[in-house]
């Protein structure tokens, strides 16, 4: 069973910095597609970062720049360092994961595969 925990979310001013981490457990890590997304109230969840099996990462227009993923294949576990944040970022952030299907986009498979953790909240004030 695969299973995604997250941890480092917390409350921030505008500018600071907070690392997510997502531990990964139940699978083989270096055979699944990863990735964050976000869910601010009212909104739909959207995607933050992704990451390929070959460490490839795309980024959000809005992540872009300020946002960086990294893995510690070690420990199973994903990071999103997230610098210079907005109260536009105030959000739950969630961690993603499933095989990468060779007929779709990363983005499709991970939501495709439907691995998510319970989220971590993220704040941000003005």
């Amino acid at each position: 069973e695969v299973k995604l925990v997250e941890s480092g979310g917390g409350s921030v001013q505008a500018g600071g910095s907070l690392r997510l981490s997502c531990a990964a457990s139940g699978y083989n890590y270096k055979m699944f597609c990863m990735g964050w997304f976000r869910h601010k109230p009212g909104k739909q969840r959207e995607p933050v970062a992704i990451i390929d099996l070959k460490g490839a990462a795309e980024y959000s227009n809005s992540a872009q720049g300020r946002f960086t993923l990294s893995q510690d294949y070690a420990r199973s576990t994903l990071f999103l360092q997230m610098n210079n944040l907005e109260p536009e970022d105030t959000a739950m952030y969630y961690c993603v994961a499933g095989p990468c299907i060779a007929d779709m986009s990363v983005l499709q498979s991970l939501i495709a595969a439907g691995n998510w953790g319970q989220g971590t909240q993220v704040t941000v004030s003005s």
